[in-house]
């Protein structure tokens, strides 16, 4: 190896290239920003903080990110670019100084049942090439050992242009590991036909079941009717074996309906196609109840819910099968892939051996890779997209992450920290919106939004040191040393939810008693078995209500007012009011404005760039007909009602002419969760993660319930806002309800009634109790992970 002499000639002014070293921003008015300008140091680790709905998000992820990707997007060719996102330029004077953008976000990664954590990582890919190349026996390439690729068998005529053309034969085969039955998915699925019709009334008669099919309906039960392929006046039960066929089963058909050509297709096929092809939480309500009454699912009988053939399953490496090792414990997998000393793979096993140790260090260990992937958390999601990362070579990139420490036990926090810092020393500019005070206490530089949420934040509240934050007088500073203290006297419970031989997942046998009338926290490392012991156990039957951490969907048509139910007693109150039908009252329905259909703006494609929103000329962005906007409730028309703050809306459905019960109580409930300052018609694409979380809590408590499960409720809250959600719990408990929550949060801990912490480790170290009882006891006795950490939380 030969290296070259250096002769250091080094001037004594610094390069013109170095002092390139910050990240300027003037301007920027993306959301609810008002003018940001901030200069951010490269290299440096920079947390962003302040109250939910401040503009962080906005700041971070839709001005600085945003623009490097449309920047870097710009370099490629047009032709690449009209295979790309075309991004619009964020709204923002100057942005200087920017690197390529590596964004990891708690964006969930996926529903599709095929997705896995060995799929979503490249680790399933490196697996499959070990076992075609060390399997017994050897059973085909690696296609042959995944489950996304289905076995193909052909054979016949091609016609080979080659001088004189000339017909040969031939044979194709290619063999893939996908089980033929479920089709790779490790479930099937099972109609209940009693769901779908009452066989015992005749087509004509409204046999169907199915929502929004009504018997005058032309593209689903007059199809049926009149298609000339069943009897309509008899009823179903009495069908022939053929008619049953055909009304169930039979492949699209062309039929022709009173002179219209249509397609008829048995019901089966249909329903699958209409309702079981989307996701289930973006369904409404009574669809997905529907879906869920109507469908089940059970473990693949052919596969066993490994998702590969039976010839996948029978090759080995030392008696150890393709899904036994995706079914491992991803920290036991990486044990025994070190075991494998092959020389003929040993680049193959090093880089396999790497990835499964990121993993582990990045606190994922207790995962499998056959783990769906639309079943992580958002704080698992996050990490499980940095493992690509924690390896790579790049530097001088700006890594972005939103909330990295969510899901987290203060256990694994120092880790995250850990891993933070190492991206930043190895050159790189790392961005964090964040509201723990373990993660904000390591930063560099610090930037503080506020003061308020929605249009109260949006602007720089202070820019500097941690210290320099603590001494800010912000509520962001305020609050950085808050400790809350253990709760001395607690409730006493009124009854205990029994739980005996818990198996779901890595619970051990568990038997617990969970105190009712109180306020329950549910504790332990990720991993530990938590949301197994509060989802997997609890019976989700009548009188509970289970909040889980499903992110709520929505497009820009939704809004707070739609999603909580709020619109329907406005939109009454204004029918009742002025005398007319309440859907002129709905932008999505018969008061739309029909040059923009209701949207407020008109979007315009501009091909491989960016396309425009204009704000409709028409109805000037209100959204509804200007003769809907003629009629009035208490002064206001539709339009200045969506427009107000449900603090003022609250108000102004109090009392007074616009008086309406219904609308003020899905208010109070809106403003219970600290979300007054959101506006009734403000899209829900607009909302942060936080916010969203609170409405979604907001809409559930309207629900009829004795028992309120809920997951991880300080997501993305900030530290004022904590004090806020443990006030809310104590009036749910003072009201009857009993509480039980899974949290990491000391916060929540210390202020329970009755603590459940599971451990001792994760995975395959958890799954038991550790400890049960009052705070006070979890603190004196130190005994667990979690007693550890509430002590020194709360300065014992």
């Amino acid at each position: 190896m030969s290296k070259g002499t250096r002769t250091d000639t080094r001037s004594p002014a610094p390069h013109v290239a170095d002092s390139h070293d910050l990240i300027r921003v003037h301007g920027a008015r993306e959301n609810n920003l008002k003018d940001v300008s901030i200069e951010l140091p490269k290299r440096r680790l920079t947390v962003f903080t302040g109250v939910s709905g401040s503009g962080k998000s906005s700041l971070v992820f839709g001005t600085i990110a945003a623009e490097s990707q449309r920047l870097i997007n710009e370099t490629y060719s047009a032709f690449v670019q009209g295979f790309m996102p075309t991004l619009a330029r964020p709204e923002v004077d100057v942005l200087d100084g920017l690197t390529t953008a590596i964004i990891v976000d708690q964006q969930r990664m996926g529903t599709d049942p095929r997705s896995t954590v060995g799929t979503a990582t490249d680790a399933n890919a490196m697996l499959r090439i070990l076992f075609s190349r060390l399997g017994k026996p050897h059973i085909g390439s690696p296609n042959a050992y995944s489950f996304n690729v289905a076995s193909v068998r052909a054979s016949g005529a091609i016609t080979v242009e080659r001088g004189a053309a000339k017909t040969v034969r031939q044979t194709f085969t290619r063999t893939g590991g996908m089980c033929p039955r479920c089709e790779g998915r490790g479930s099937v699925s099972d109609i209940d036909l009693s769901q779908l019709y009452d066989d015992s009334k005749s087509i004509a008669e409204g046999a169907f079941t199915i929502p929004g099919w009504k018997s005058d309906s032309w593209w689903t039960v007059r199809i049926y009717a009149e298609s000339g392929l069943l009897d309509p006046n008899k009823p179903i039960r009495k069908f022939t074996k053929q008619e049953m066929q055909d009304f169930l089963y039979r492949e699209p058909t062309k039929v022709k309906v009173e002179g219209v050509n249509l397609t008829y297709e048995g019901l089966i096929p249909k329903i699958q196609k209409s309702f079981l092809s989307k996701d289930k939480e973006s369904m409404q309500p009574h669809i997905r109840a529907f879906v869920e009454r109507a469908v089940t699912f059970t473990t693949c009988p052919e596969c066993g819910g490994t998702r590969l053939s039976e010839a996948a399953r029978s090759s080995k490496i030392k008696g150890i099968s393709i899904a036994d090792a995706c079914a491992m414990q991803i920290s036991d997998l990486a044990e025994w892939v070190r075991r494998l000393d092959e020389p003929s793979v040993a680049p193959l096993l090093a880089a396999l051996a790497r990835t499964l140790d990121s993993f582990v260090e990045i606190g994922l260990g207790y995962l499998s890779l056959d783990r769906p992937s639309g079943t992580l958390s958002g704080g698992e999601a996050q990490r499980t997209k940095m493992i690509r990362h924690l390896g790579s070579s790049l530097t001088d990139a700006t890594y972005v992450f939103d909330e990295p420490t969510t899901g987290l036990h203060p256990h694994d926090i120092q880790r995250m920290n850990d891993l933070l810092l190492r991206l930043r020393d190895k050159g790189n500019t790392v961005l964090v919106v964040e509201h723990e005070p373990e993660t904000i206490a390591i930063a560099d530089h610090v930037v503080d939004l506020g003061p308020g949420a929605g249009t109260g934040g949006g602007t720089v509240c202070f820019e500097g040191t941690v210290e320099g934050l603590r001494a800010s007088g912000t509520i962001t500073g305020r609050h950085l040393d808050d400790r809350a203290a253990v709760k001395e006297r607690v409730r006493t419970p009124t009854g205990a939810l029994e739980i005996r031989g818990a198996t779901t997942h890595n619970l051990r046998k568990v038997d617990v008693d969970i105190p009712l009338g109180v306020l329950v926290v549910v504790t332990g490392v990720a991993g530990s078995g938590k949301s197994s012991l509060v989802h997997g156990s609890i019976p989700a039957g009548a009188g509970v209500v289970s909040i889980d951490q499903t992110p709520i969907r929505g497009s820009r048509r939704s809004n707070p007012a739609t999603y909580s139910g709020l619109l329907d007693p406005i939109r009454k109150a204004f029918a009742k009011a002025n005398g007319v039908k309440p859907a002129l009252f709905s932008s999505n329905s018969e008061g739309a404005c029909p040059n923009c259909n209701g949207a407020g703006v008109i979007y315009t494609d501009l091909g491989i760039m960016a396309g425009m929103a204009i704000t409709c000329e028409e109805c000037e962005g209100k959204r509804f007909q200007a003769s809907v906007l003629e009629y009035h409730l208490g002064g206001r028309d539709i339009s200045e009602v969506l427009a107000m703050s449900v603090a003022e809306a609250q108000e102004f459905f109090g009392d007074g002419e616009a008086r309406t019960p219904a609308a003020h109580a899905i208010l109070g409930r809106l403003a219970d969760v600290g979300l007054g300052y959101l506006t009734l018609g403000q899209p829900l694409t607009t909302l942060s993660g936080g916010e969203r979380q609170r409405l979604k809590l907001a809409t559930h408590m309207a629900e009829k319930g004795g028992v309120y499960v809920l997951d991880e409720p300080t997501t993305g809250l900030h530290l004022a806002d904590v004090q806020h959600l443990l006030g809310l719990l104590d009036q749910l408990v003072d009201a009857g309800k009993s509480v039980i929550v899974v949290e990491h949060h000391q916060a929540v801990m210390a202020h329970a009634d009755w603590i459940i912490d599971l451990g001792p480790g994760a995975g395959h170290d958890g799954g038991r109790i550790v400890f049960e009882g009052i705070p006070t006891d979890l603190v004196a006795a130190r005994s667990t992970l979690t007693g550890e950490h509430l002590a020194a939380y709360v300065g014992t």
